[in-house]
């Protein structure tokens, strides 16, 4: 066995085990080794103080010049020579070591244990955390989107309560709205009442006013009649002619300043009546004064016969004067022959049989008219611009597009379905269908002549070739056309409405074919254009034929039936303004298509129109309306000249239907 060599602990143990077991020697080696032993395995036996530093150790003790550590040097031999007691220390270092090395690798291990397990809790620590912190982020994202979501819904709530709100406003507004609407619309019918019964009093007014005009003239008349009176040589009766003038004057200016301002007042009217008053006092005056001067004429020539009588007892008897009846002549000396004022009684026959044509026809659609069901509506209102609308297209530059509007009229007429408005339509979809394209077309022609032939007289021919052509082939559609004709324009007849007693003024205005607005005629000029388009429109019918139908037929209402209202209308009183007009415009539209009709008997009516028609005219008119009667006088004196009557402007030619 090798020598047994002392660990690094050696000193250690020197210094602090050795000194106490020789002061305390074990009373026995046995019990010694037993209670080391144990005190070396008790805890209390670990030294306090710090361990040695291992350079104090005998192997570390050697100095850098290889000297050994006194204080070793000085041990070295007690301990050699105590063998076996160091082998028992030495057993005691190394137990003591092999337990500290067994208590730190213990230690060691539940430190590690413990760091392990330190680990494992700060990861599950982390990860919990990680998992709240994860929580807590979508839970804020829940919260957010909650506060989103509820601040969106307020915001709606909001929204539609501010809607309601508003819209509560906006009917509250409407209902106040519609409060002021209505009252105001109260107070405009009260307004317009006030009106018509203030213009209705006008109107009144104004017809005493037109009476007692009529009556002041006839008086005046009379006066006139009084003063020419030749029998009273010594009665001066201009006083009483002097103050009818001025009576006649003054009524004539409340009438001018009535047509200027409106309607005559009550005190004009109260005037004029104590003018008419003073001239009925005035006529009664003058004829007392006549009676009284003839009363004295009749004495005196009485007187004058008894003288006579005495001084010529035997040469004669009295003469007795008798005076020859004095004839009523005209201007020139000529007989003044009265022309008719009514319309000849088949003439009458005739247009009362139209208007009763076109009444019945409108009595045969009046349930469409009236019909209260949309599909009705629907159909109507699809009836009407598919005859209309084809009518409104003519123009003077149609050409060839003249035979289509044609052929879609005829069409519709026949009962076949046309295209309107991207709609087929047919008169068979109702049973009144028909009938109410004829009425419908039929006014559409006449309007068309006294709205856009008024205005274009060239449109006449074009409106006039294709309401012939339908005329030809549905001759129930030319008697309506004369039927609207005739009652907007009875000139066209010729027919001069009679006023009756008992009728109301803007009545007897429109048979006249006026149009009255609020109680108040149209202008003359209007009047008189509207009058002239229809005219042109009927001359142009006349005398036009539709170039593609059978012309082996005869015209349905051709030329002689211009012929006849030629005729009529210069057997008949003329009157002002309103003949001179009309002469004019059929003349200038027809003039050309009678003179090759009838030649000769043509001429001698113009020479007739010339001679004996033109003064008749002349002497009815003032001269404030003596612009047609210049232009008819102007019209014939140059056809005359140059014996022919020129070809109307716009007349349709063969070039016409090429284009």
């Amino acid at each position: 066995m090798s020598l047994p060599k002392l660990s690094s602990y050696s000193g250690w143990v020197v210094d602090h085990v050795l000194p106490n077991m020789q002061e305390n020697p074990p009373p026995s080696e046995t019990s010694t080794s037993p209670r080391s032993t144990s005190a070396l395995g008790q805890p209390s036996f670990v030294p306090k103080s710090p361990v040695r530093d291992p350079a104090f150790s005998p192997a570390s003790s050697a100095t850098p010049d290889g000297t050994k550590d006194k204080y070793e040097s000085q041990h070295t031999e007690p301990m050699v020579l105590q063998s076996s007691q160091g082998i028992k220390v030495e057993g005691c270092i190394r137990m003591y070591e092999l337990l500290h090395r067994m208590k730190g690798a213990e230690g060691l291990r539940q430190w590690q244990e413990e760091q392990e397990r330190q680990a494992r809790a700060l990861s599950e620590m982390a990860s919990e955390q990680l998992k709240r912190f994860d929580e807590r982020k979508e839970l804020k994202h829940h919260k957010e989107f909650q506060d989103l979501r509820e601040v969106m819904e307020k915001s709606s709530r909001e929204a539609l309560g501010q809607q309601e709100k508003l819209k509560a406003e906006h009917h509250h507004r409407a209902k106040i709205l519609n409060l002021k609407l209505r009252e105001a619309e109260q107070q405009r019918l009260k307004h317009v009442e006030r009106e018509r019964l203030r213009k209705e009093e006008g109107q009144i007014r104004l017809r005493n006013l037109y009476a007692l005009q009529e009556e002041v003239l006839h008086l005046s008349q009379q006066l006139d009649a009084a003063d020419q009176r030749r029998d009273l040589p010594r009665v001066d009766l201009s006083a009483f002619r002097t103050r009818g003038n001025q009576l006649c004057g003054l009524i004539s200016g409340i009438i001018r300043a009535t047509s200027e301002n409106g309607f005559p007042t009550a005190e004009e009217q109260a005037v004029a009546e104590r003018a008419l008053q003073e001239m009925r006092d005035l006529l009664v005056n003058l004829q007392q004064e006549i009676a009284r001067a003839c009363e004295d004429r009749r004495r005196q020539d009485e007187e004058e016969a008894q003288v006579k009588r005495q001084e010529s007892q035997v040469q004669q008897g009295p003469e007795v004067r008798k005076e020859p009846p004095a004839s009523r002549q005209g201007p020139g000396g000529k007989l003044n022959e009265d022309l008719q004022v009514k319309v000849q009684d088949s003439t009458m026959q005739w247009y009362q049989q139209l208007q009763e044509a076109s009444s019945q026809c409108v009595l045969a659609f009046e349930g469409l008219s009236n019909s209260k069901d949309s599909q009705a509506k629907k159909i109507k209102m699809d009836l009407q611009k598919a005859a209309t609308i084809p009518v409104s297209q003519i123009s003077t530059i149609a050409g060839s597009k003249l035979k289509e509007i044609f052929d879609k009229i005829h069409s519709l007429l026949s009962g076949k379905p046309v295209q309107s408005g991207g709609r087929s339509v047919s008169v068979t979809l109702n049973p009144q269908g028909l009938d109410f394209v004829q009425y419908k077309l039929a006014e559409k022609f006449v309007k068309q002549g006294e709205e856009e032939v008024a205005s274009h007289h060239e449109a006449a021919f074009p409106i006039a070739v294709v309401a012939s052509g339908i005329w030809e082939l549905h001759p129930r559609v030319g008697d309506l056309i004369l039927a609207h004709l005739h009652k907007k324009c009875p000139y066209s007849v010729p027919f001069y409405p009679a006023f009756k007693e008992g009728m109301a003024l803007e009545d007897y205005q429109r048979m006249l074919g006026y149009k009255v607005m609020d109680c108040r005629a149209e202008q003359q000029d209007s009047f008189l254009k509207r009058m002239s388009g229809m005219i042109r429109l009927y001359a142009a019918i006349i005398q036009l034929r539709w170039p593609y139908g059978n012309r082996q037929e005869i015209h349905p209402h051709g030329l002689n039936h211009g012929w006849r209202w030629l005729a009529q209308i210069l057997n008949m009183e003329p009157l002002s303004d309103v003949t001179a007009t009309l002469l004019f415009d059929f003349l200038e539209v027809c003039g050309n298509a009678l003179m090759k009709q009838y030649q000769v008997q043509f001429w001698k009516m113009i020479l007739l129109i010339k001679e004996d028609y033109f003064p008749r005219i002349e002497a009815i008119t003032s001269s404030g309306q003596m612009g047609s009667f210049i232009r008819l006088k102007q019209f014939l004196e140059k056809c005359l000249q140059r014996k022919e009557i020129p070809v109307p402007k716009g007349f349709l030619t063969s070039s016409f239907w090429r284009s």
